[in-house]
């Protein structure tokens, strides 16, 4: 979400702050997930607070580090890190304890099918950082919409919607896309033969 700055020695900036909050409150998301039950009915309002919370910080830190010209190498890291580690959580964690709601559950396939891609693209780009010595860190326009869906896959098994399953088919046809999308990109980048460094993820 963020881009490469020459100025590897800048300082954190308030962007960058704001990511490391997200990570930070990781833990306190699975925690009240976890620790759900039907008697703490309250929990799930909870980890959609923190889980939303987040989402929005994700949003701000990404205005502030464009308008205000805090783009960095470290968030340029931390910033999709950041998405993934909050995501991949919920997915695994909601997948645990939906068995406990009274309606709408997590199905594996939909768990599975979100792990595998992100797995795969950090697969990728640990290869063109191997090969290529850098990357930019762009998310494509079906990342986005990828991600998108995956949020609201998450705030739907929360507040248990009953359309939740359109949602899960929208995340899943727009992960297995992105992911062959950013995977036809990747290898693109491998055989780029001008030693330009070209944009990933």
């Amino acid at each position: 979400m963020g881009s490469l700055e020459n100025n590897h020695s800048m300082p954190l900036t308030f962007a960058n702050k704001i990511t490391i909050v997200r990570i930070v409150l990781v833990p306190f998301f699975i925690t009240t997930v976890l620790y759900y039950s039907p008697q703490k009915d309250y929990l799930r309002f909870v980890s959609l607070g923190i889980f939303m919370f987040a989402v929005i910080s994700d949003i701000i830190d990404g205005y502030i580090a464009r308008t205000r010209n805090q783009k960095t190498k470290a968030g340029a890291i931390l910033d999709p890190l950041a998405d993934k580690i909050l995501l991949i959580s919920a997915f695994i964690c909601l997948y645990k304890v939906s068995v406990l709601f009274e309606s709408v559950r997590f199905p594996i396939w939909l768990v599975v099918a979100v792990i595998s891609r992100d797995a795969v693209l950090l697969l990728g780009a640990m290869i063109i950082h191997m090969v290529r010595g850098d990357i930019k860190i762009e998310p494509t326009l079906w990342g986005k919409a990828s991600t998108f869906f995956q949020i609201f896959s998450v705030i739907g098994i929360l507040l248990q919607w009953s359309f939740s399953p359109l949602i899960w088919c929208a995340a899943i046809i727009l992960a297995a896309v992105s992911g062959i999308d950013y995977i036809r990109t990747g290898i693109k980048v491998l055989n780029n033969s001008d030693g330009e460094k070209k944009d990933f993820f």
